[in-house]
């Protein structure tokens, strides 16, 4: 099942599309919308991955079949590196096939090569539209828009969006869910909700449902391995000397208490405290990891850990110095058990499942869906050494997001595309993937699905489902009886039932009603967008930038002033102050960055000359190099006194654009020539 949601106004003479993320099912129902209104659309969340540049390849591919070159058309995506202008592309094109946050960065760009804006566009078709919501970038750009329309702006694009799965908005009530459909339609500005109704058989015959199936296993009966880590969590527990902290050790609830810790600890400045709480998050995922794979997957979790912060750290607190030797003392009777302990029993249920679809004769493909890039890439290497799978002609690889969060788990963005390709010729026959490969992947023989031990919502459900789109398909969730897994499954299935609720009350709506709410719920959007959009500025003019100290979150080291940073393209944060690099190293080895950036490309880490904390990278911006802060690594020292924030854009100063000429000059002796 699928919805459109559109707002269509009579079309003009110049047709421009730009489509985010179309799947190719959306390419299938355009067509299908030529011919018959009644027909239907839509698609599911996000991850922190979307929007996924293999998509726009993929639309690509469909569309130039599509189009058979009646017009012309191109993709813009984060990998191409050097281009001409987003502007100049666009208006030399008919269709646009290009990720949101490209279209969104354009939108601001005052380079006249580069800025475009909405007017110039006949049609925007906004796939997964289900992500237009409160900040993403969706909404950021369909605000946009609708402040356009607000002041009677002519020649406005049309608005289509298509989804699988719209959601409930976390409703359980009817009703609340109704007001979820409406916003979304609101956000979109979307005037009709169309879906398959007379051509709906048709439709199941196209994309069948599989069939969904329930593999439960019992929990381990003996865990060692798993008892000894939280053993070693409770003396770091008593070391810590605060008893109020729960010791609800291996669960997603505990991981958020530390971190708190760790935020209050650095504001606070307790050095040591924050150290414990942070390396008891690593206790906790390798717990998280123990529980989904193998006991040697946690445990090579924590020795690179470790391995870590003794390359790293140049000078170690004494809770750093107890806790390497905590582990070490316990390194290797945690690898004996590793060894010696019982099998995971999901992984003896999922290679049951492995071993009936990949032991028949019809060719399967399959998906296995798991919640991290750590998770996939040990389920990756487990299917490699199985056994009992070496001999059932599977063909496994791993799809991940891009990104460089761990030297073993990243991929770039031309491994995903040849991953892809392979899986889809029929090379690869199994793939284990992330959240990255839930939306819009269009392969249409993949007949296994499995979603393994996963805690999301019933717009991923929905998505990981679609994915399975062969005839007599099998879609399996495998989790341990009686777990949160399980019971999150199960209300997402009601939850699916009552947005297929929802959707259907929105489409009853009286067309007066509908459009007199759907106003009055754009009106209170931009209100409240303006509210926020004002508090954001009261915030940032909270103090001068000058009175703003920025510490090394590790060593509390004062190491230069909210005045010393610029932003590059909105986004990156920069040290500009030429006496900054007395306070950082630089690593020899560049930075991996799994895309290619128009302006720029990374150097080397940095990290703290004083204890070795990694604050970021160096950035080579056209002919400058300049040392990029994650904020994350960064304590503000204000006048009202310590604080830890998650994102630059809630730092209670402002922070001006890079601009070469005043920034660069002779004397800031850091930045060199490319």
């Amino acid at each position: 099942m699928g919805w459109a949601l559109a707002h269509l106004a009579p079309p003009r003479v110049s047709v421009s599309f730009l489509i985010h993320e179309l799947p190719t099912r959306a390419s299938q129902n355009l067509r299908r919308l030529g011919r018959d209104q009644a027909g239907q659309l839509l698609s599911p969340t996000p991850p922190q991955s979307w929007p996924q540049v293999h998509l726009v390849n993929q639309h690509a591919e469909e569309f130039r079949r599509m189009l058979d070159n009646r017009w012309t058309m191109t993709t813009l995506s984060g990998d191409m590196g050097p281009r001409p202008g987003f502007g100049l592309v666009a208006r030399s094109h008919d269709l646009l096939i290009c990720t949101a946050e490209l279209l969104q960065l354009a939108l601001i760009n005052p380079e006249e090569e580069e800025h475009v804006e909405l007017t110039e566009f006949s049609l925007i078709v906004v796939d997964e539209c289900h992500h237009t919501h409160k900040d993403t970038v969706y909404n950021i750009i369909l605000s946009r828009y609708l402040e356009h329309k607000l002041q009677k702006t002519k020649r406005l694009p049309q608005v289509l969006g298509l989804t699988a799965s719209p959601g409930t908005g976390r409703a359980t009530k009817l009703q609340r869910a109704i007001d979820h459909i409406l916003q979304l339609c609101a956000n979109l500005d979307a005037w009709r909700i169309m879906s398959p109704e007379n051509c709906h058989p048709q439709l199941l015959e196209h994309n069948p449902k599989p069939c969904k199936q329930y593999d439960l296993c019992q929990r381990r009966k003996e865990d060692p391995f798993g008892d000894l880590l939280k053993k070693l969590m409770s003396q770091i527990h008593q070391q810590l000397k605060m008893p109020e902290l729960s010791q609800q050790f291996g669960t997603q609830t505990y991981e958020q208490q530390v971190m708190e810790l760790s935020k209050d600890a650095a504001q606070a400045g307790l050095q040591q405290q924050r150290v414990y709480a942070l390396h008891l998050r690593r206790y906790n995922d390798a717990l998280l990891i123990h529980d989904t794979v193998r006991a040697w997957d946690a445990l090579d979790m924590l020795q690179d850990f470790y391995r870590g912060e003794r390359t790293t750290k140049t000078q170690m607190l004494h809770a750093e110095r107890w806790l390497l030797e905590l582990f070490e003392g316990h390194k290797n009777e945690l690898a004996q058990l590793a060894a010696q302990g019982p099998e995971n029993p999901k992984l003896e249920m999922l290679e049951g499942i492995l071993l009936k679809q990949f032991g028949s004769p019809n060719h399967p493909r399959g998906i296995i869906f798991t919640q991290t890039r750590q998770s996939a890439y040990s389920l990756l290497l487990w299917l490699w050494q199985q056994p009992g799978l070496q001999n059932m002609n599977i063909k496994a690889q791993m799809l991940i997001g891009a990104g460089n969060t761990s030297q073993s788990t990243h991929m770039t963005q031309k491994d995903q595309q040849e991953v892809i390709h392979q899986f889809r010729n029929g090379i690869l026959n199994l793939l284990v993937a992330t959240s990255v490969a839930e939306e819009g992947l269009d392969i249409a023989k993949c007949n296994v699905v499995v979603r393994y031990g996963l805690l999301t919502n019933e717009i991923s459900m929905v998505q990981a489902r679609g994915r399975a789109r062969a005839g007599q398909s099998v879609y399996s969730f495998v989790a341990t009886e009686d777990s949160r897994e399980l019971r999150r499954e199960l209300t997402n299935e009601a939850l699916e039932v009552l947005m297929e609720q929802a959707v259907t009350a929105v489409q009853k709506m009286d067309p007066k009603e509908f459009k007199a709410k759907i106003q009055e719920l754009q009106l209170a959007a931009l209100a409240q967008r303006a509210t926020r959009a004002a508090q954001r500025e009261s915030q940032q003019r909270q103090f001068p930038a000058e009175r703003v100290q920025l510490l090394c979150i590790n060593c509390m080291v004062a190491v230069g002033y909210g005045s010393d940073l610029r932003k590059v393209e909105g986004t990156h944060h920069v040290n500009v102050n030429p006496n900054f690099s007395v306070y950082y190293t630089i690593s020899q080895k560049p930075v991996v960055i799994n895309k290619v950036f128009k302006d720029w490309k990374p150097g080397g880490s940095i990290n703290c000359s004083n204890c070795g904390e990694v604050w970021g990278l160096q950035m080579i911006y056209k002919s400058v190099t300049l040392p990029v802060l994650k904020i994350r690594s960064m304590l503000l020292e204000t006048p009202h006194g310590k604080i830890q924030v998650k994102k630059w854009s809630r730092v209670p100063f402002s922070v001006p654009d890079f601009n070469m000429l005043q920034d660069c000059t002779q004397s800031l002796s850091d930045l060199s020539l490319d």
